[in-house]
């Protein structure tokens, strides 16, 4: 509980990294900015946050919500572009690193889903987004968030 505090309290900048091209061995990425803030609720075990892309003139919106019993996190995504709630991922942090897995689809084709949060200090963090398509043989990351608090 509380794992994602961090995030609460300001307004954090947003360097986002997203392969142009899934599945297909491409290394062409998409760079854009994105400005996010963070609310926390039930006493710290559930977490929400709503994220504008400026350039894309998109959003999106985190919901987390923590399980005591299994001592672990799910997490929903809904983007601004279609309203849908995704399937969640599912996992826990682990000396400040949170892995977290679910099932998805990407278009048309099943993939196992993979975020990996990483706190980089007090006003750093780093999120990725990984597919398998192999049963988590391999991962390929397509998209990638690093975050700076913003002083004052």
């Amino acid at each position: 509980m509380n794992d994602f505090e961090f995030l609460v309290g300001g307004t954090w900048d947003v360097v986002n990294r997203r392969l142009l091209e899934r599945h297909t061995g491409s290394d062409k990425w998409d760079e854009f900015p994105g400005v996010t803030v963070a609310h926390s609720f039930f006493g710290g075990n559930g977490s929400f946050d709503e994220i504008t892309f400026p350039t894309l003139g998109t959003a999106g919106a985190t919901v987390r919500a923590f399980d005591p019993a299994k001592e672990e996190w799910s997490i929903w995504w809904i983007s601004s572009r279609d309203g849908q709630l995704t399937p969640p991922v599912v996992g826990r942090w682990t000396d400040g690193v949170g892995l977290f897995y679910g099932d998805d689809v990407d278009g048309d084709l099943p993939v196992r889903c993979r975020f990996t949060w990483t706190r980089e200090g007090a006003d750093r963090a780093r999120w990725e987004q990984a597919f398998s398509t192999d049963g988590e043989q391999t991962w390929e990351t397509n998209w990638v968030m690093e975050m700076t608090r913003r002083a004052g």
